[in-house]
């Protein structure tokens, strides 16, 4: 079901899909700079949880109702547009996205649910999905379903592995940085307008995209 030549292919693109910069692995790198390893890998693993929402919504087609119905994919569009934006401003204007004081660290649970919505509330990882995945699937190997799944699986694993190893190597800068308190107005500043052009880059997506 799963030839060695198309496994390979797919981590390929996969590794390359999950190192490119983008809001979920700037998120687990800020955790991990302002909360460390543990904080880090809970965001990942949320965001990686994501990645197993979207792959099993478009197993079940839900994902085709987002391509094919122009109100449900603005709705979508616009509430993940909206959360994306209110971190952005939030790590901008209120600077607590990256902060070494006890008093504006997040709760773990709070940080896990930060991670695991920044990519479900996000409509471009799952038409990614539906695009990319069934590339490397094939019904002359068996349940296609089952190797959505099965590939939705691993880049959901290999989302939450990257974003923890990046978030623990950001975790060791954390006493550096917190010395330096200008850094850490910049290290805020970039990670909120990395959310903000998120956010406006899904209000200029199209569905069929």
């Amino acid at each position: 079901m799963f030839p060695n030549d198309v496994l390979l292919a797919y981590l390929i693109a996969v590794l390359v899909v999950v190192i490119a910069p983008g809001p979920d692995n700037i998120l687990a790198i800020s955790r991990g700079l302002s909360q460390g390893r543990l904080a880090a890998a809970l965001s990942s693993v949320g965001a990686g949880l994501g990645i197993m929402v979207h792959t099993v919504a478009a197993t079940l087609g839900l994902a085709l109702v987002l391509q094919t119905s122009p109100l449900a994919f603005w709705v979508v569009k616009a509430v993940g547009a909206t959360y994306l934006l209110w971190l952005g401003c939030k790590a901008i204007f209120s600077r607590s996205l990256i902060s070494f004081v006890p008093a504006a660290q997040q709760p773990l649970k709070r940080v896990f649910l930060t991670g695991l919505l920044s990519n479900v509330l996000n409509p471009k990882p799952g038409l990614f999905v539906v695009a990319f995945i069934p590339q490397f699937c094939a019904a002359t190997r068996g349940s296609v379903p089952a190797q959505m799944l099965v590939y939705g699986a691993i880049f959901a694993v290999l989302t939450a592995i990257i974003f923890t190893v990046l978030g623990a190597f950001a975790a060791q800068l954390s006493q550096a940085l917190s010395r330096r308190p200008r850094l850490v107005v910049g290290a805020n500043v970039g990670a909120g307008l990395t959310f903000i052009a998120a956010g406006v880059s899904i209000l200029a997506l199209d569905r069929r995209r």
